[in-house]
């Protein structure tokens, strides 16, 4: 199957689109940016890669009649037991790395002491990642850092304690060790994994007993498929870093102008606010871009000011915006300027302002300050697009809805479930037209 590959690389996120011949998306995948681009364009690949595996299965499995009406079920199923898969795997790097961590000088006394801890840290981790990985389970996030750290920092105190143990100690071998792992993409043995997950799911679901067979077959079809990646583009605010020769690099500006339109056909306004930077463009009928306006220097009024506004607050980036939703008598903020954004809030609290209020005030700064770059490049025409990781923020969705109405009247407002991706979807467009153009080749 011949495949084409768009990778966006942002401040925050990598994202990346696998798309086919007849211009449909097979798979996206994400993952948290790194200091080390390469890897994280290759963590976004491989996750693009496993899901577009999961679509194949689905395709494969709609001709098995026993499953007929519950493919979407047994495929949340087997994805899910994918991923513990994947995360054990994670884990046994992570705790090998961390036991390697254990020599010289200064564990001299406590190195038999300090690696039974370890050792019992895992263990508890391993047991607790069954729990989330189950059905109906919520992660504050999907990506390994984020869920050994926050579980690991709790274990290893509690560890610490009953081992009296210096709880710095374990901190520290931590610490040293995530940054390797982090850096070390899961193993390619997609396929073990995923036959390994379905032999679990079968077994938790006995009703498909008498169809087993045939499913573990169309599974394997789907896994045995070649996909061929013809051509790659890469884009975004660190494109200049992509591991890519330049041939393969798009700006950032083509790429979303390109995948709003692709998405939704008669945009003619896009809206992108991303980690580091805030876009308006102009797109025509075709989806090229006619005009547009970037935010200037620094990243105030983006997914970073957010990020950090969490940070202050001790809270998830994803409980903000449910938090805003609550108020009803926004703050008003005077300035998103993240070097003074802790002071303000902090002041604020102080003075007894309700934290929603202060939220939602500071989602719409963040919204008006937007409004402005869109008018900017031209203003807000007849079908306004909206992407970027912050389209996924309800309080933003509707301060600017507010905002579009009061100042432009009715307008069409697009947000799709996948905003996202709109850059990397771009990007696989343009690696799709260069290769028909005959560019052929790859990005190595």
């Amino acid at each position: 199957m011949r495949t084409f590959v768009g990778v966006d690389l942002g401040s925050t996120t990598t994202k990346a689109v696998m798309m086919d011949e007849n211009q449909d998306v097979l798979g996206r995948g994400i993952t948290n940016s790194r200091s080390n681009y390469d890897t994280a364009c290759r963590v976004a690949g491989q996750e693009a890669r496993i899901d577009t595996r999961l679509t194949l299965c689905r395709r494969a499995l709609a001709g098995v009649g026993a499953i007929e009406g519950k493919v979407g079920d047994f495929l949340a199923d087997l994805e899910r037991t994918f991923r513990l898969e994947q995360f054990l795997e994670q884990l046994d790097d992570l705790e090998n790395t961390c036991l390697g961590q254990v020599k010289g000088e200064r564990f001299a006394k406590v190195e038999a002491a300090a690696k039974a801890a370890l050792a019992e840290v895992f263990v508890r981790l391993r047991v607790e990642a069954v729990a989330l990985f189950a059905p109906g389970a919520t992660r504050r996030s999907d990506f390994f850092r984020d869920i050994a750290g926050s579980r690991y920092l709790g274990v290893a105190e509690q560890v610490a304690r009953e081992a009296e143990l210096s709880y710095d100690l374990l901190l520290n071998v931590y610490d040293k060790s995530i940054i390797e792992v982090e850096n070390r993409p899961p193993s390619e043995d997609m396929g073990g994994k995923f036959m390994r997950a379905l032999d679990k799911v079968l077994v938790e679901a006995p009703q498909f007993d008498a169809a087993g067979d045939e499913i573990k077959q169309a599974v394997a079809d789907a896994l045995d498929v070649e996909l061929d990646e013809v051509y790659l583009v890469g884009t975004g605010y660190g494109r200049v870093t992509l591991p890519f020769s330049k041939e393969h690099i798009r700006s950032e500006i083509l790429c979303h102008g390109l995948g709003a339109h692709m998405m939704y056909p008669n945009t003619r306004t896009v809206l992108d606010i991303g980690g580091q930077d805030t876009k308006g463009i102009q797109i025509d009928e075709s989806g090229i871009v006619e005009n547009f306006q970037m935010n200037d220097r620094c990243a105030a009024g983006c997914g970073r000011y957010l990020g950090y506004i969490a940070d202050e607050m001790n809270m998830g980036l994803h409980e903000l915006g449910p938090m805003a939703m609550k108020s009803n008598r926004p703050a008003r903020i005077n300035s998103t300027c993240t070097v003074f954004a802790g002071a303000e809030l902090r002041d604020r609290l102080s003075l007894g302002e309700k934290r929603e209020d202060i939220l939602a005030g500071l989602h719409r700064a963040i919204i008006l300050r937007a409004m402005s770059i869109i008018s900017r490049s031209g203003g807000i025409k007849d079908e306004f697009t909206f992407t970027g990781g912050v389209a996924k923020n309800d309080a933003a969705v509707r301060e600017l809805a507010k905002l579009v109405k009061e100042n432009y009247g009715e307008v069409t407002i697009n947000i799709d479930p996948d905003s996202i991706y709109t850059g990397a979807l771009g990007a696989a467009e343009f690696a799709r037209r260069a290769a028909e153009a005959g560019a052929g080749g790859d990005a190595s």
